[in-house]
């Protein structure tokens, strides 16, 4: 059950005033910092299949603290103004909470894009760009879109190269989106860059035994039982990385036409293309079956990954969520009224102003690529090669004269020898960004004792650096 209409935003300025009320803060710059500066709607005609069909579409602007704003572009038929205010909003306090110099935005278009042919959504797609771009509501240097729920590189290149038509002598052309193809002015790691994010996020979370402690957990991620609900870009890339890479078992996955269970951990790779081919995960080998797939939220587990829709932990689910630590992959998923209950059980929340932030931090980095024009790596690698080459050669010398001469390992050596390329200095960025805004959130966290959970201290770090820049504005 997702949030009513109206809901979205009422939560998210819940959680606001909540922080605000522990800070001092002068009451006007409490209702600046609150408030959502703009909401353009537009309506647009585009010929499809004989006939004018007419699309509604949003773009958000919530603070302008910093320029150019940041914030995805949706494409769902359940896009309203009221969800793309609320997520402009927390867009807003995750580019803060994380350090990246943007403002908040968020856009949305109200359609459901399986309905259409990739031809028909191309024109959709670039008419709406147009009527953002004529407004400067898609600029390099003022509003810098990405993508979201039903939108991907493709959309994203046709949004950047219908900018690029309209402005022909902008050299930074490119930079007035994120999330493109390699070849089109992307960059390497962006498409699994916020489920990257979500597994730096619990690593980060496991390093710190008080942390465990507060949520009944021991060890680490190895072994940890997991429960995934959505199975979209960033719940899969989350799961595969945990899985895979960290050893946890993913062992239950939700999804629209329910959900799929295995104690022993799911095969994720296998789960996706299965999805992919049937259009759901009934009928998965070796799985069982639940119809009723918002059941499995309740299911027992270490780790609860709400990947998908917003408010989908409400007030009449939280009571039975059994799950010590939530990770919100998704935007919202836990209401402000859940938060509270859950936080009374001893749950630990990990929000998603920080969990979910690795898309728009590798998302600058694109942008800074762009504004560079040169890739990340290109410079330097070579360099940092030669200089491991040199030490690595200089050691082996001085082991040919020693009594025993001893050898380095061929792993060492390949792993040591090899400059670190574009994808590298991406998964490095983004891992140091989530380590230094977890820092800054846990800080508060046991620092102060009016603040009991994540989330109110991610909100007041965010509020704080906000309230800074406006401050060295001059109001």
């Amino acid at each position: 059950m997702a949030q009513q209409h109206g809901g979205f935003s009422a939560s998210v300025n819940a959680m606001y005033d909540k922080a605000v009320a522990l800070m001092d803060l002068r009451p006007g710059l409490v209702e600046k910092i609150r408030v959502c500066n703009a909401t353009y709607t537009v309506r647009f005609g585009v010929r499809l299949r004989g006939s004018i069909h007419t699309f509604t579409g949003y773009r958000s602007v919530h603070s302008e603290h910093m320029e150019p704003v940041k914030g995805g572009i949706r494409y769902s038929l359940a896009v309203h103004q009221d969800e793309v205010e609320a997520l402009a909003a927390l867009m807003t306090y995750k580019c803060a909470l994380v350090e990246t110099p943007f403002g908040g935005s968020k856009g949305g278009l109200c359609i459901d894009p399986t309905q259409w042919d990739p031809h028909e959504l191309e024109l959709i797609t670039r008419r709406f760009a147009y009527e953002l771009i004529k407004r400067d509501l898609i600029n390099p240097a003022q509003n810098v879109p990405a993508p979201d729920m039903g939108t991907g590189e493709r959309e994203m290149a046709w949004i950047s190269d219908q900018y690029q038509r309209m402005n022909t002598t902008d050299i930074n052309g490119r930079a007035c989106v994120t999330g493109k193809p390699l070849n089109a002015g992307g960059i390497a790691g962006r498409v699994e860059a916020t489920g990257r994010g979500v597994q730096y996020a619990l690593r980060e979370f496991f390093r710190h035994p008080e942390d465990k402690a507060a949520a009944g957990l021991t060890g680490t991620l190895d072994g940890k039982r997991i429960v995934v609900q959505g199975l979209g870009n960033v719940g899969f890339h989350a799961a595969k990385f945990l899985s895979q890479e960290d050893g946890s078992k993913v062992i239950a996955v939700i999804e629209r036409d329910g959900a799929v269970m295995l104690d022993s951990g799911l095969d994720i790779d296998a789960l996706r293309a299965h999805i992919v081919e049937t259009g759901g995960v009934k009928n998965f080998p070796g799985a069982t079956y639940e119809a009723d797939g918002n059941k499995l939220l309740e299911a027992e587990c270490d780790i609860l990954i709400p990947a998908a829709l917003e408010g989908v932990i409400h007030e009449g689910n939280a009571k039975a969520i059994k799950a010590p630590l939530i990770i919100e992959a998704a935007n919202g998923p836990v209401t402000s009224q859940a938060n509270d209950i859950l936080a009374e059980r001893g749950c630990v929340i990990i929000p998603d102003l920080y969990a979910n932030a690795g898309g728009v931090t590798v998302s600058y980095f694109e942008w800074v690529k762009n504004l560079s024009h040169i890739r990340f790596g290109r410079m330097e690698r070579r360099a940092e090669e030669a200089r491991h080459q040199a030490l690595v050669d200089e050691l082996e010398r001085l082991s040919a004269n020693t009594a025993v001469p001893w050898k380095l390992s061929d792993d060492f050596k390949s792993n040591y020898l090899r400059g670190a390329g574009e994808l590298e200095l991406v998964r490095s960025g983004l891992d140091d960004t989530m380590r230094a805004a977890y820092g800054a959130m846990r800080e508060v966290w046991h620092a102060r004792d009016d603040v009991t959970d994540l989330r109110t201290a991610g909100f007041i770090v965010s509020i704080g650096r906000i309230a800074a820049s406006y401050q060295a504005k001059g109001l």
